[in-house]
C-alpha cells in the first residue's frame, strides 16, 4: 500500500497516508473527515461549511505531521533533494535521521574505508618505498582481518540501502537504476567475499575490489550527475576522435613510407627506432601527439636531412594544436551544456521542494483557521516556527524570517513564498563589527594608523622584505657545511621580523577590537602563523639562547638549532601569502581554486573512481612484471643501468614505477597522466609484459588525459569567468566595511542561464508524487 490521501481541501490538498497500511484513521474517519479514502463528486467551494475533522483536525499530532512534512521538504529543496519519499510522521523521522550529519559521516568514513582496504590487503602498501631494488616484504594481513572489516562496511551498506528502499518505497525502488545496481553490486561482492574465504584467502583475482568505487559513486547525486553528462557527451567526441584517429592512421602509413627500411644507416635508425612496424609507429606518433618525445622522434631523420622536419611538424601541428584544442572545445560545449539542463532539474527540485512545503502549511491553515481565504496562503508565524527547526546557515534563515515578516497582513502567498527562498542563491554580504571607541586623541591616531589600508601594505613590503633577506642568506651560506654555517645572521633576521609581526598583530587587535579583527579571514590567518613565529622563537632562544656572532651550540632536545631556524623560515615564507588578498586578480585565482577544491569535489570524485578501477586492474596485470635488476644477469631482457640504452626504463631508474601494490600503482597511473616520458612507461611495459599492454596505457591516456583533465579545464574556466563578472558586479555597490562571500556552486555557475518552473509545472509534478496526492 503505497498511499492514502491524508488531506483534502476544497480546491486543493496535500494527502499522505501517515500509517501506510494502517486502517485506524480510515475506519473513524467521517464522510468529511481529511482520512477519507473516496473522492468526492463534486467539492464544495472555499468558505462552504465542512466536516467536524476539518474543522477540528486531530489536535498536536497532525500538526506535528504537517510542521514536519514541510520541514522535510523545505530541507529537501536546500539540498537539492528529490521529494519523491514516504511522507508519513514515522518516515519523516527516519528520514531526517538518515540525513543528519552524524549518519551520513558514517555512512562517508564506511566508503572510505572500504576504498582504503586496498592499501592493506595483499598485496599489501606498508612498506617505506616501492622501488624493486630496495623494497623489503610487505606485511601482509593474516587471512580473515581486512575481510572482517570489509564485512562490516557491506552490512553498514545493506543498512543504507534498507533505509533508502524504504524510504522512497518499492514501487520508486524498481525504476531507480542506481539502487538496483547498489542491490547488484552488494550481492557480487558478499559472494565474492564468501569465495575470498573459502580459499583461505588464496584466490587470484576479486571481483568486488573493483566494485568498491561504485558505492562512492551511487553515494554522491552530483557524482551522479556528473557521470551521466560525461556519458551523453561522449558520442560528441567520437567525431572528433575519429578525426584524431584518421589524422594518425594517415600519418603513420606515411611515416612508414617515409622512413622505410634502406640501405642507408642514417635512414635506417629513424626506422630501427621508431617506424619498424605498425604498432612501433603508431605508438610513436601517438606519443608525439602529446609532444612527450618531441623533439627525440624526429631528430634521427632531421639529422639525415632537415626537410624530413616539415612531416612532425605538420603532424603536431594538426594534431596536438588544432584537433586536441578542438576536442577541448567540443568537450567544454557539450558537457556545459548537458550539465547545465542537469543544473536545471535541480532547480526543479528545489522548487518542487518549496512548494511541497507551501501547500501543506497552507491547508494547515485552513483547518486551523475559521478565516477562508480565495487564495492559498501561509501564516508568517507557522512559517516561522518551520524555518527555525530546518538545518540552514544562521545569516540566511535569519534573513528570509525578516522578509517573512515584512508580508502584509501576517500571510504568505505561493509566489511570495518561493522568492523567500531566493536569499540561498545570494552572496551573503558580512558586516564587520565596529570598531571601539577611544577618547584620549593619541589613541584616536594610533588607531587610525592600525585600521588604515596603507598599514597592511606596509606589513606586506615588510614580509617581502623578510621573504628576500632569508633568501640572500640561503644563497649564502647554500655550499656551505653545517660548521662552516653562521646562524647568527639568519637568526637576528628573524627575530627583527617576528617582532615586527607580533607589533603589527597587536596594533591590528588595538585598532579594530578583538571581534572585528578575527572577522576577516586574512587576519585570522595572520594572527595563528604570527603566533606560531612567536612561539617557535621563544623556545629557540630558551633551548639556544639569544643569537650572538658564531653562534653554533650544540643539538639540545628534539631540534638542532638550524632545524629550528629552518621551521621558523618556512612559517614566515607560507605567512608571505598574506599579499593575496591584497591583489584583486590573485584573490580571485585563489578563491576559485579554493572553490574548486571545496565545491566541485564530485570532478576529483569521479577521478578517484577511474584511478581506483585502473589501479586495480593495473595489479592484477602487471604485479611483478617489472623484476629487481639485481636478480638479472646481463644477458636477460632486463639490463642493468650501466648496459641500458639512453632514455629507457632502466637508465632512467623508473624502478619505483610499477604495479606491485595499491599506491605504487596509482602513482604509476599518475605519471602517465602527466604524459611526460610516458612512452618510456609503454616501451617498459611492452617488453617485460606483453604488447598488448600498451591498450592498458593508452585507455588510461584517453580517460584521465584526454577527457577528465579536459572537462576540469572547462570547469576551471566556467568558475573563473562566473566570479569575475560577479566580482566586478558587486565591487561598485558595496562600502569598505561590507565583505561578499562568494560560496561558488555548481548549481550558482549557471544560475542566470537556468529557466524558472511555471507554477502549472510544478503542480503538475507534484500530482504524480507517490506518496501525496494533490487534488483540485
Amino acid at each position: 500500500m503505497e498511499s492514502e490521501p491524508l488531506l483534502a481541501s476544497a480546491e486543493r490538498s496535500w494527502c499522505a497516508d501517515p500509517d501506510f497500511g494502517s486502517q485506524e484513521r480510515l475506519q473513524r474517519s467521517g464522510p468529511g473527515s481529511y482520512c477519507s479514502t473516496s473522492t468526492p463528486s463534486g467539492p464544495p467551494g472555499r468558505g462552504e461549511a465542512r466536516g467536524p475533522s476539518l474543522e477540528e483536525p486531530n489536535g498536536n499530532e497532525d500538526e506535528n505531521l504537517y510542521v514536519n512534512q514541510a520541514l522535510v521538504f523545505i530541507e529537501d529543496a536546500i539540498q537539492y533533494r528529490s521529494i519523491d519519499h514516504r511522507v508519513d510522521l514515522n518516515s519523516l523521522q527516519l528520514y531526517r535521521w538518515y540525513y543528519s550529519d552524524l549518519c551520513q559521516w558514517i555512512l562517508n568514513v564506511t566508503i572510505f574505508v572500504n576504498l582504503a582496504l586496498a592499501f592493506i590487503e595483499k598485496p599489501s602498501s606498508l612498506t617505506v618505498t616501492s622501488d624493486v631494488r630496495y623494497r623489503k616484504d610487505a606485511w601482509e594481513p593474516p587471512c580473515g582481518l581486512t575481510e572482517s572489516v570489509e564485512l562490516l562496511t557491506f552490512l553498514l551498506f545493506i543498512a543504507d540501502l534498507s533505509v533508502k528502499s524504504y524510504l522512497i518505497g518499492w514501487t520508486e525502488f524498481l525504476k531507480n537504476k542506481w539502487l538496483l545496481g547498489y542491490l547488484l553490486a552488494l550481492g557480487v561482492s558478499l559472494a565474492d567475499w564468501t569465495v575470498s574465504l573459502c580459499f583461505m584467502c588464496r584466490e587470484g583475482v576479486r571481483i568486488r575490489r573493483l566494485l568498491r568505487p561504485f558505492f562512492l559513486l551511487q553515494n554522491s547525486s552530483l557524482m551522479k550527475k556528473t557521470l551521466k553528462c560525461i556519458k551523453r557527451t561522449l558520442p560528441e567526441m567520437g567525431s572528433v576522435m575519429l578525426l584524431l584517429a584518421l589524422h594518425l592512421c594517415l600519418f603513420t602509413m606515411f611515416g612508414m613510407l617515409l622512413f622505410a627500411h634502406a640501405k642507408d644507416s642514417k635512414v635506417d635508425f629513424e626506422w630501427s627506432r621508431y617506424f619498424r612496424n605498425l604498432p612501433d609507429s603508431l605508438t610513436s606518433l601517438l606519443v608525439l601527439l602529446t609532444t612527450a618525445n618531441n623533439p627525440d622522434v624526429m631528430i634521427p631523420a632531421y639529422s639525415y636531412n632537415r626537410a624530413y622536419a616539415l612531416f612532425f611538424i605538420i603532424f603536431t601541428v594538426i594534431g596536438s594544436l588544432i584537433l586536441m584544442n578542438l576536442l577541448t572545445a567540443v568537450i567544454y560545449n557539450q558537457f556545459r551544456g548537458y550539465l547545465m539542463k542537469s543544473v536545471q532539474a535541480s532547480l526543479l527540485r528545489r522548487r518542487l521542494g518549496i512548494r511541497a512545503a507551501f501547500e501543506v502549511l497552507s491547508f494547515f491553515r485552513d483547518v486551523t483557521s475559521r478565516e477562508r481565504d480565495q487564495e492559498s496562503c501561509v501564516d508568517c508565524d507557522t512559517f516561522t516556527k518551520v524555518l527555525l527547526k530546518v538545518k540552514l546557515d544562521c545569516d540566511c534563515k535569519m534573513a528570509i524570517i525578516e522578509q517573512a515578516k515584512s508580508c502584509p497582513g501576517g500571510v504568505i502567498s505561493a509566489e511570495r513564498f518561493q522568492k523567500l527562498f531566493d536569499e540561498l542563491d545570494k552572496d551573503p554580504v558580512r558586516q564587520h563589527p565596529p570598531q571601539p571607541e577611544y577618547q584620549s586623541r593619541f589613541l584616536q591616531i594610533l588607531q587610525i594608523v592600525g585600521s588604515h589600508r596603507y598599514f597592511d601594505y606596509l606589513g606586506n613590503v615588510v614580509a617581502l622584505g623578510n621573504l628576500l633577506s632569508i633568501c640572500a642568506v640561503l644563497m649564502i651560506d647554500a655550499e656551505k657545511s653545517g660548521v662552516d654555517r653562521d646562524d647568527f645572521f639568519l637568526g637576528a633576521i628573524n627575530c627583527f621580523f617576528i617582532l615586527y609581526y607580533v607589533l603589527e598583530m597587536s596594533l591590528k587587535i588595538f585598532s579594530l577590537g578583538i571581534k572585528n579583527y578575527v572577522s576577516y579571514t586574512s587576519n585570522i590567518f595572520d594572527g595563528v602563523l604570527t603566533f606560531i613565529l612567536l612561539v617557535l622563537e621563544i623556545a629557540t632562544f630558551a633551548i639556544y639562547k639569544f643569537p650572538h656572532p658564531g653562534w653554533k651550540p650544540d643539538m639540545q632536545g628534539l631540534l638542532s638549532l638550524w632545524e629550528m631556524v629552518r621551521l621558523v623560515n618556512m612559517f614566515i615564507v607560507f605567512r608571505f601569502l598574506r599579499i593575496i588578498p591584497n591583489m584583486k586578480v590573485m584573490a580571485l585565482v585563489a578563491s576559485t581554486v579554493l572553490d574548486l577544491v571545496k565545491n566541485l569535489r564530485a570532478f576529483a570524485g569521479i577521478l578517484v573512481v577511474v584511478y581506483y578501477v585502473f589501479a586495480i586492474i593495473g595489479i592484477d596485470l602487471f604485479r611483478g612484471v617489472i623484476p629487481n635488476p639485481g636478480n638479472v644477469s646481463s644477458s636477460d631482457e632486463a639490463p642493468g643501468n650501466e648496459t641500458s640504452p639512453c632514455g629507457s626504463f632502466e637508465q632512467l631508474e623508473y624502478w619505483p614505477n610499477n604495479f606491485d601494490d595499491f599506491a605504487a600503482a596509482l602513482v604509476t597511473l599518475w605519471d602517465v597522466m602527466v604524459v611526460n616520458n610516458w612512452q618510456v612507461f609503454l616501451e617498459a611495459y611492452a617488453r617485460y609484459a606483453s604488447p598488448w599492454s600498451k591498450l592498458y596505457f593508452v585507455a588510461w591516456w584517453l580517460v584521465s588525459s584526454v577527457i577528465w583533465v579536459n572537462l576540469f579545464v572547462a570547469l576551471i574556466l566556467e568558475n573563473f569567468i562566473h566570479k569575475w563578472d560577479r566580482s566586478y558586479r558587486h565591487s561598485a555597490s558595496l562600502s569598505p566595511s561590507q565583505e561578499v562571500e562568494y560560496h561558488m556552486t555548481v548549481q550558482l555557475m549557471f544560475r542566470e542561464d537556468l529557466e524558472e518552473p511555471t507554477d502549472e509545472e510544478l503542480l503538475e509534478r507534484l500530482h504524480h508524487h507517490p506518496h501525496l496526492h494533490l487534488s483540485r
